[in-house]
């Protein structure tokens, strides 16, 4: 039996809409063929052929013979069957964001008889769901893949008769008269007594050449989740001088022998504690004004070493692997100021997660003060699951 992708993309790397469709094939875990023109020229007669004599790119062939020229996301979610309508127009619960803590708040919340609907962007588990390994997630003792944890979840989550939607993302939220109002970019408004936002928060990448194909295959975002696979290197790299990336390094040294910190500006921006430390560790160098151009791969697709970039020199500099410690964003731009933040946009709560808005709540690593780890995630998808309770239940006695 053929293990090979059924879905084959044909484009270039240059193009956008080919590198739109490939990270939503990707975000949504639907293995693929790419097929790069540039690389495959004889490729093109096919292209043409399929598309009335016109160059269309991306060109995506399905197993079943047919195909989608330039499509848009919302044209492959159809295409690919994803559930995108939800079943009703009034939910108890409603939670945006089909990562670990979404789930696991919908697990508790579906097994105290609530109705929920579990509203995710990309597909079930989240930026989990894409991670390479889990090899600190307690009761995986050889570690777990996130898209095996990730389909776990789903699993379990659907057993219980949670509702999940798929490549829709909510456009807008809204709260009156005890009721929360759901926008979603289907058009559709769904009601429910309690909402979640579980949307995570994305890191923040270097844009440079050769990055998005690497990440989790050389590129991470997470010393405490990655940092032991390296065990015995020679260098890894971290980029970013701030707390984050001086912590992390010194973390990273004990695994290997030479961690280098490539700092774009010409200081290192953590605290003097940390500098002091780092500029005082045997393992540790640090490149001042310092930018990577491009990350480079071996054959077999493993990062093997970075392009620096130094004023007008490029340099090449040999490592194992590349942590990328340059801030996170949350994912809060559909809320367009609604609700109150901290000074870098996580949503701000109170001890019982409830947000500034009545009824909304927040979990995860879109909260301010939350530890970014999956299973300080899953635990406050569970605590804030016992307080949406709370909630419901009122609501249900004055009814």
């Amino acid at each position: 039996m053929s293990t090979e992708p059924e879905i084959t993309v044909i484009g270039a790397s240059w193009c956008p809409d080919c590198r739109r469709s490939k990270s939503f094939l990707s975000s949504h875990r639907i293995p693929f063929t790419w097929v790069d023109l540039d690389a495959h020229p004889e490729r093109t007669a096919q292209v043409e052929e399929l598309n009335g004599g016109k160059r269309i790119i991306p060109t995506i062939l399905f197993a079943d013979g047919s195909f989608l020229a330039e499509p848009s996301n919302d044209e492959l979610a159809d295409k690919m069957g994803l559930s995108r309508d939800a079943q009703h127009s009034m939910y108890d619960l409603v939670i945006i964001g089909g990562g670990p803590t979404g789930l696991t708040t919908a697990i508790y919340a579906a097994r105290e008889n609530q109705s929920v609907l579990v509203v995710e962007k990309s597909a079930p588990g989240g930026q989990a769901g894409v991670t390479e390994k889990f090899d600190n997630y307690p009761g995986f003792p050889d570690g777990v893949s996130g898209a095996e944890l990730a389909d776990r979840i789903t699993r379990q989550a659907e057993r219980y008769g949670v509702e999940i939607l798929q490549a829709v993302a909510v456009t807008d939220i809204a709260s009156e008269n005890g009721r929360v109002s759901v926008t979603l970019s289907t058009g559709a408004t769904i009601e429910a007594t309690a909402a979640l936002i579980a949307t995570g928060s994305t890191y923040r990448r270097t844009n440079a050449e050769g990055e998005a194909d690497l990440i989790g295959a050389g590129i991470h975002f997470c010393a405490t989740c990655d940092g032991p696979f390296y065990r015995g290197a020679s260098d890894l790299a971290v980029i970013g001088g701030g707390n984050s990336g001086l912590e992390e390094g010194l973390f990273l040294t004990q695994f290997v022998d030479h961690v280098t910190v490539v700092q774009a500006l010409d200081r290192l921006t953590g605290s003097q504690l940390l500098q002091d430390k780092v500029l005082a560790h045997p393992k540790m160098s640090v490149l001042l004004s310092t930018s990577v151009e491009r990350f480079n791969a071996d054959a077999s697709g493993k990062l093997t070493s970075l392009t620096l970039r130094q004023g007008d020199t490029l340099v090449e500099h040999a490592t194992a692997g590349a942590f990328v410690f340059i801030g996170l964003d949350p994912n809060t731009d559909f809320l367009k100021g609604a609700l109150a933040t901290d000074e870098r946009g996580f949503l701000a709560t109170d001890h019982m997660f409830q947000t500034s808005l009545p009824g909304v709540f927040a979990a995860g690593d879109v909260r301010s003060g939350s530890t970014k780890q999956i299973a300080a995630a899953v635990g406050e998808g569970a605590a804030a699951a016992i307080q949406i309770r709370y909630l419901i239940e009122e609501a249900r006695d004055r009814s």
